[in-house]
């Protein structure tokens, strides 16, 4: 497991879980100010999760640790494959499943150099 690589992923990780968790209508607004601000508390619960699985991740950045984030955040990007269809969501779901699948790959990569 690249260790830096890791820290580096989680490091973004837990910037982008606190900016939606602790200021989720600005947050927002930047990424997609169509977003409906009655569903800021989607923001403000990917945030939490965020923040948890990163924190997690530069406390333990080992491979269990990065497989289960690689495994949320996959899960994530595809969950949000069907907002794509909704215009008042594609701009935020494009935004937040291209973070995840681009911080689950992050993961990947480092876990698979171990292997080598």
């Amino acid at each position: 497991m690249q260790r830096a690589t890791a820290r580096a992923v989680a490091t973004a990780g837990l910037a982008a879980g606190l900016a939606l968790a602790l200021r989720p209508a600005g947050t927002v607004a930047a990424v997609d100010p169509r977003f409906p601000r009655e569903r800021l508390w989607v923001a403000r619960v990917l945030g939490a999760r965020l923040v948890a699985q990163h924190a997690l991740l530069l406390v333990r950045p080992g491979p269990a640790v990065a497989g289960a984030a690689v495994a949320v955040d996959g899960l994530h990007a595809a969950s949000m494959l069907p907002l794509l269809g909704h215009p008042a969501y594609r701009r935020a779901a494009l935004v937040s499943g291209g973070f995840a699948s681009a911080t689950a790959a992050g993961l990947a990569v480092a876990a698979r150099s171990e292997r080598r």
